[in-house]
């Protein structure tokens, strides 16, 4: 079990729980294969925050994935399975035929030693975790993850840590998928996908323990809104614990953007008209 609780021997161990992943290299990452990464403070170009709640933490370096999968029918090395600070999910060094390596995103059962392809043409017997075909190849009720919504882009869909979409059938020209939020959607057949689920499943179930670790994640501390004055947000002052406006108005931002329910997601006619179902269960309109 990756989840590890500590001995109570300060206030923080009390109630710090980490995810703490078996088998995880302990080297360096591939210098040729990091960037580094530069923190705005969530400030714009002109210095002024437009993200809130955002700045201090460790460095990090960037890891280069290879979101592609563009080395067609070479076979690749698990060298390693590593940490990534940049995101939820582990990511494995792969190590090819021709001397390159390359990170991918980790997914769930893949080994240290194992061999994954990428390829364009597939038996029965090649469906295993970690390789990487096109839609139109892969059985149908498989989950997949690093899904590409437009071919030759680059994997957009089910990165995060123990997510995954499931491959509902290709017909008519299209490939129907489950998306991790339940939505239902078509996607071009000739879209890249890797056999499997993302790995590292416990991330969402960690606690940080104290206020100093999320500091260490550069994440700055969160004031409520009803806890301050009239005059610094809409839903601060009254007599006693109220949202303010005569205990009538509903939760919102410090601009008045409603903070629960108020969708904000533009969607352009082209994604939108690729829906089935969407997440809530409900259909787009003008389709039966």
């Amino acid at each position: 079990m990756p989840i590890h609780s500590f001995r109570p021997l300060t206030p923080s161990g009390r109630f710090t729980s980490l995810n703490m992943e078996k088998g995880l290299s302990k080297e360096r990452p591939q210098k040729a294969l990091t960037e580094s990464k530069h923190k705005t403070g969530g400030r714009n170009v002109y210095g002024r925050v437009t993200s809130r709640h955002r700045g201090g933490g460790h460095k990090q370096l960037y890891r280069i994935i290879d979101f592609k999968r563009d080395l067609l029918d070479l076979p690749a090395r698990v060298h390693a399975i590593e940490y990534d600070p940049n995101r939820s999910a582990n990511i494995a060094l792969l190590a090819y035929a021709t001397g390159e390596k390359r990170y991918i995103l980790a997914p769930e059962g893949l080994a240290v030693g194992a061999t994954i392809v990428t390829s364009n043409k597939a038996t029965t017997n090649d469906f295993l975790v970690g390789n990487n075909f096109p839609l139109a190849l892969i059985p149908p009720s498989t989950l997949v993850h690093a899904v590409e919504l437009v071919p030759g882009r680059g994997a957009q869909i089910a990165r995060g840590a123990g997510t995954s979409a499931e491959l509902i059938a290709v017909e008519n020209g299209q490939a129907q998928l489950k998306m991790p939020s339940g939505e239902l959607r078509l996607v071009h057949p000739n879209c890249r996908a890797t056999i499997g689920s993302i790995g590292n499943g416990d991330h969402n179930k960690q606690s940080l323990g104290k206020a100093g670790r999320r500091r260490w994640l550069g994440v700055r501390p969160t004031v409520r809104g009803v806890a301050m004055n009239p005059v610094d947000h809409p839903n601060g002052g009254g007599q006693g614990k109220s949202k303010g406006g005569g205990g009538r108005q509903h939760l919102v931002s410090p601009w008045g953007q409603l903070a629960k329910g108020y969708v904000t997601r533009r969607r352009s006619k082209l994604s939108n008209s690729m829906i089935i179902v969407h997440h809530n269960g409900r259909k787009p309109r003008g389709k039966k």
